[in-house]
């Protein structure tokens, strides 16, 4: 029993290494014809995209029951229907609208905005550590938190205080209360 735990078979082994390897170089392959635009993290579509890339990588690697015909068959699916997505995304601001979520202004000239705070589910602890993790920079040194589409905080600095490009208002998105 403990013996099938620590090792099966050498023929498993084999098959990981050369399935493993052949997965791997598909998996690449892909995605340098499909551009770097597949692996970017720009709103949670393209987070899930990447995590399931990563998954079908693993089942590929571990499951005796895919062949791998079928594993590359998924990357190719995965990353067709990603780049479909992107496509519409671009060509249709509607469509862009139901599987992108907009950025989020969570805080202004030293103002937090309690409702975008509610909205998105994030404390005010929250937004303080994500000031000092991103910019280093005291709260009042701040010109703006913002909650980006990909789930990453871009903290402004106010102008002119050395710490980075003056920012332009109508840059940041729209307080929604």
């Amino acid at each position: 029993m403990i013996e099938e735990m620590l090792f099966q078979s050498w023929s498993g082994i084999l098959r990981t290494l050369l399935v493993g390897t052949l997965a791997y170089a598909g998996l690449v392959a892909f995605l340098r014809i499909s551009g770097k635009r597949t692996l970017a993290k720009l709103n949670a579509f393209d987070l899930v995209v990447t995590v399931a890339l990563g998954s079908t990588l693993a089942t590929i690697l571990l499951s005796e029951s895919v062949a791998l015909a079928e594993g590359l068959t998924a990357f190719v699916t995965l990353i067709a229907l990603q780049y479909l997505v992107a496509k519409l995304s671009v060509a249709s601001d509607g469509f862009a609208r139901l599987v992108r979520s907009e950025p989020t202004l969570l805080m202004h000239e030293g103002r937090v905005l309690q409702g975008a705070l509610r909205r998105e589910r994030i404390t005010e602890e929250e937004l303080i550590s994500a000031i000092r993790t991103n910019s280093g920079a005291a709260r009042k040194d701040v010109a703006a938190v913002v909650l980006e589409s990909d789930g990453s905080f871009s903290v402004i600095p106010k102008p002119g205080d050395g710490g980075g490009a003056d920012y332009a208002s109508a840059d940041l998105p729209k307080p929604h209360g």
